[in-house]
């Protein structure tokens, strides 16, 4: 640039320099951080009165990554700790109470025996109930 341009690229300026200069630098490349870091950085960014993006522009790293560190520490990825699965629900409708009938709507199953006594007194034993002890029992009940 010769003398004369020089003069009018300094004839755009207002006429005032500046001694400040701000220089802004990114590390570029792909970096390795320590879990200790990464969870420096997430109390930073999530912390009290934190933020994402203070927390990106102070370490030089990007949000996806910020994001990504979140998840895993509260998956236990992060840190090798996984949580226990938290237990799911299902949804369940509560009805009315409904008044059974002491008599049964089907007849018992196969392999159940039902026994009426005179009393009213009803019972019902499978086919593997001890002879004598539902003599014993009868016995009482029919009193």
């Amino acid at each position: 640039m010769d003398d004369s341009e020089a003069d009018r690229a300094s004839s755009h300026m207002s006429g005032h320099m500046t001694t400040r200069i701000e220089v802004v630098g990114r590390i570029s490349g792909r970096r390795r951080w320590t879990v200790e870091q990464k969870l420096a950085i997430l109390r930073d960014a999530f912390g009290p009165d934190g933020s994402v993006r203070a927390a990106c522009d102070r370490h030089e790293v990007g949000s996806g990554a910020v994001y990504t560190w979140r998840r895993q520490a509260m998956s236990g990825e992060l840190t090798g700790f996984r949580s226990t699965a938290l237990p799911t629900f299902s949804e369940v409708e509560v009805a009315d109470p409904v008044v059974r009938d002491i008599t049964p709507a089907v007849p018992p199953r196969c392999g159940q025996i039902g026994i009426e006594l005179a009393t009213g007194v009803r019972l019902t034993v499978d086919a593997m109930v001890d002879a004598d002890a539902l003599a014993r029992v009868i016995a009482v009940l029919s009193r």
